[in-house]
C-alpha cells in the first residue's frame, strides 16, 4: 500500500466500524482532520479535541467533496454521495487508517520511542547524532524539530498528529533512513496519535509533576506513559531507569524484553559518577572510564539510557561510548552563553518542571565556586499546570543566591496572575532575595545588571523555544539571545 491511492476497504482493515452508509467501493487519495482540506478523494476525520469539535466541521467537509467521513456521532442528514463510517473513536481509526495508507513504514524501520518528564528531546536528539556518526540515515522526531539526516522539517507538537507522523516516517524511509527516534508524550498516547506504529524499543526516563492540567491525576498521567509501553511488540526492548520509583511499574505486562539502567548498580547497563565538573562528566560505564561533554547527573542518567538503548539496537558498547563521549546535547538544554568582559556564565535551559528546574540548579551547585552567585529567572506557562507554581518559585528561590520570576508564555492567561500564584511558594525567609518582574526581557535584564564577574545567570523555561505566546499571539523571544544583548547592552 502506498500513499498514491488506496481502497477505503484496505484502509479498514484494523478499524472498528459500528455503522457504515453510503458507497462502500471509493478510492482514497488523501487523509485529513482540517476540514478546509477536504476534497474529492479525501478521508476527513471529525476528531474532538480539547478546544474544537471536528464533527462540526462535517458539514463543510462534505460541501467540498469529501469521499470519505470517519466520525464518532453521524450527522442528522447524510449525504447519498458520501461514504459515512461510525467507529468508537475516531482518533484510533485515523491512526490505524494512516498506518495502512502510508504502507505501515514504521515496520521497515528501527523505531524506537522516549517517554518520561525530562529527558526525551536530550536522549531523542543525542541517539539522532550517536547513530548518523556511526553511519546510518537516520530520523528525528522531537519537540525541538524534525529532521531526515540533516534535512530540518520545523515541529509543532511533540508528538505530530497520526496522519503527519506516518507521511514523515513514509518520508524518512523513501530517503534510506534505516533507524528513527522520537519523543513519545503522553498527550500523543491518550490521543492515538502512535497507535498503528511498529517499536524496535522504547525508553522511559522518568517521572515528576507535569501535565496534570490534561491528565486531572498523576495516576492517569503515569497511566499515559504506561500506554506506550503497554504497546510495544514482542520483539522491542523496553528499557526503563531503575533508580525512578516509576520505572518498576513501566515494565509491568510488558510483551518485549524487559531492560534498565542505573547509577546506584543494579541495572542492565550500570553507570557511576566520577566527577561531575564544568567541563563535563567523568563516568564509569559498564566499568569503562569515559569523559562526556554533557553536564550534570541528570545528564548521566541520560547518557546511560543513550548508550543502552544503541547496544540493545546491536550497536558495539566501546564504539558507542567513544562517539558519545564526543557530543553535546540538544539545543537548549544546559546550554551556555559566556559574557565578553565580566566572564558571567549565562545558562539557557528548558527547564519548566519542578524536578528539571530542581536539577539545573542542584548541577549549577555542584559544580559552581564558592564565590560565583547563581541569578536564577524563572517563570510558568499560562492555561497549564498551576500546581507547580509555587513548587518552581521556592525552588528557584531556596537554590539561587537572587532569583526572579517573570513571564514565560502567558498565552490566555494574565501574567501577574500567575506570577502571584508562583509568589504564594516563596518561603518568608526568602523573600528579600527574590524580585517579580512580569516582562521577561526586563527581568533578564535585571539578573545580567545584578551579576557580577564570574557569577551564573540561569534562564529557565523556555529553552530552544524562539518566540513567546501572549493572548493567542507568539512574537519573537529567544532567551539565548536576549541574554547577548543584555551581556553587551550593560558592558558584561
Amino acid at each position: 500500500m502506498n500513499s498514491s491511492a488506496a481502497s477505503l476497504s484496505t484502509l479498514l482493515h484494523d478499524v472498528t466500524v459500528r455503522s457504515q452508509h453510503g458507497p462502500t467501493d471509493v478510492s482514497v487519495a488523501s487523509l485529513t482532520l482540517d476540514s478546509r482540506q477536504a476534497g474529492p478523494g479525501t478521508v476527513f476525520f471529525a476528531l474532538r479535541g480539547t478546544a474544537t469539535d471536528g464533527h462540526q466541521f462535517i458539514a463543510k467537509a462534505v460541501e467540498l467533496g469529501t469521499a470519505v467521513v470517519v466520525c464518532e456521532e453521524l450527522p442528522a442528514e447524510l449525504s447519498p454521495a458520501v461514504a459515512y463510517m461510525q467507529v468508537p473513536d475516531s482518533a484510533e481509526a485515523m491512526a490505524r487508517m494512516a498506518a495502512e495508507f502510508y504502507g505501515h513504514p514504521s515496520r521497515r524501520l528501527q523505531l524506537v520511542g522516549i517517554t518520561g518528564t525530562n529527558g526525551k528531546t536530550t536522549c531523542a536528539t543525542m541517539l539522532h547524532k550517536l547513530f548518523r556518526e556511526l553511519g546510518y540515515h537516520c530520523g528525528l522526531l522531537s519537540t525541538v524539530q524534525n529532521q531526515i539526516d540533516e534535512e530540518v522539517i520545523p515541529s509543532t507538537h511533540t508528538t505530530p498528529d497520526a496522519i503527519r507522523l506516518n507521511e514523515l516516517l513514509a518520508r524518512m524511509l523513501k530517503a534510506g533512513c534505516t533507524h528513527v527516534f522520537m519523543e513519545v508524550s503522553s498527550h500523543a498516547v491518550v490521543q492515538h496519535r502512535i497507535t498503528g506504529l511498529h517499536f524496535a524499543g522504547g525508553i522511559f526516563t522518568n517521572l515528576t509533576h507535569d501535565h496534570l492540567d490534561y491528565h486531572g491525576t498523576f495516576d492517569a498521567y503515569l497511566k499515559a506513559k504506561k500506554g506506550f509501553f503497554d504497546q510495544l511488540p514482542k520483539s522491542a526492548f523496553a528499557l526503563t531507569n531503575a533508580d525512578d520509583k516509576r520505572g518498576p511499574v513501566m515494565l509491568q505486562n510488558v510483551a518485549g524484553r524487559r531492560e534498565t539502567y542505573s547509577m546506584r548498580g543494579n541495572g542492565t547497563f550500570r553507570g557511576k559518577l566520577l566527577e561531575n565538573a564544568v567541563h563535563g562528566l567523568h563516568l564509569a560505564v559498564d566499568g569503562r572510564e569515559v569523559q562526556f561533554r554533557l553536564i550534570g547527573v541528570f545528564n548521566a542518567y541520560n547518557l546511560l539510557a543513550i548508550y543502552g538503548a544503541s547496544v540493545l539496537l546491536g550497536e558495539e558498547p566501546t564504539e558507542v561510548l567513544t562517539v558519545l563521549s564526543g557530543l553535546t546535547s540538544a539545543p537548549g538544554r544546559f546550554e551556555p552563553v559566556v559574557s565578553e568582559k565580566a566572564r558571567i556564565t549565562g545558562i539557557v535551559d528548558y527547564a519548566h518542571t519542578p524536578d528539571a528546574l530542581e536539577n539545573v540548579l542542584q548541577t549549577i551547585a555542584d559544580i559552581r565556586q564558592p564565590s560565583q552567585q547563581v541569578i536564577t529567572v524563572v517563570g510558568c506557562g499560562g492555561n497549564r499546570d498551576g500546581a507547580k507554581r509555587p513548587i518552581m518559585a521556592r525552588l528557584a528561590a531556596q537554590l539561587s543566591s537572587r532569583a526572579v520570576l517573570t513571564s514565560d508564555n502567558p498565552r490566555f492567561e494574565d501574567p501577574n496572575d500567575i506570577l502571584a500564584q508562583m509568589q504564594a511558594g516563596v518561603p518568608a525567609e526568602a523573600q528579600g532575595k527574590v524580585l517579580t518582574i512580569a516582562d521577561r526581557r526586563e527581568a533578564i535584564k535585571t539578573a545580567v545588571a545584578l551579576a557580577g564577574p564570574g557569577d551564573i545567570v540561569l534562564v529557565a523555561g523556555k529553552g530552544h523555544e524562539t518566540y513567546q505566546e501572549i493572548n493567542g499571539i507568539k512574537t519573537d523571544f529567544d532567551d539565548k539571545q536576549v541574554l547577548q544583548q543584555m551581556f553587551d547592552l550593560l558592558g558584561k
